[in-house]
């Protein structure tokens, strides 16, 4: 299961400096979309963006961004931040949708169902020993 805090996203969008209006025309165009927070950047021509993963990507805004004309700064630690976190919310997106693997907790409810058998009983009060040595 997702945290759902772990959703949520804040990034910050820094456009290249010529034309000089970028940030303020993407404002405008992002403040109108649900279920996202677009505030002025710190920095110049930026603008800080908060969304969930359930609703946008960075990468799916950004490219977005592009097809409507908007360009963005290009140094080469930008390019290689923005790889970092287009491949870490790609991650997560993924891992929104893929099943849960078998659990410690789940392997624990199976084994109480099988209580009423001694021999089970003793395996569990084993189990359980040997999981409070591995604590240490």
């Amino acid at each position: 299961m997702n945290n759902p805090f772990e959703l949520l996203k804040t990034r910050e969008l820094t456009f290249s400096d010529e034309p000089g209006f970028l940030a303020e025309q993407a404002f405008s165009l992002l403040n109108g979309m649900e279920n996202m927070k677009v505030e002025i950047g710190k920095h110049p021509n930026s603008l800080i963006i908060h969304y969930s993963l359930e609703h946008y990507t960075h990468e799916g805004l950004e490219n977005a961004l592009t097809k409507e004309g908007f360009h963005f700064k290009e140094s080469l630690l930008d390019m290689v931040h923005k790889q970092v976190v287009h491949y870490c919310e790609d991650v997560q997106r993924h891992n929104m949708i893929t099943p849960e693997h078998p659990t410690k907790k789940m392997n624990q409810k199976y084994l109480q169902k099988f209580t009423n058998n001694s021999s089970t009983t003793f395996m569990m009060s084993h189990a359980k020993t040997c999981a409070n040595i591995n604590n240490y």
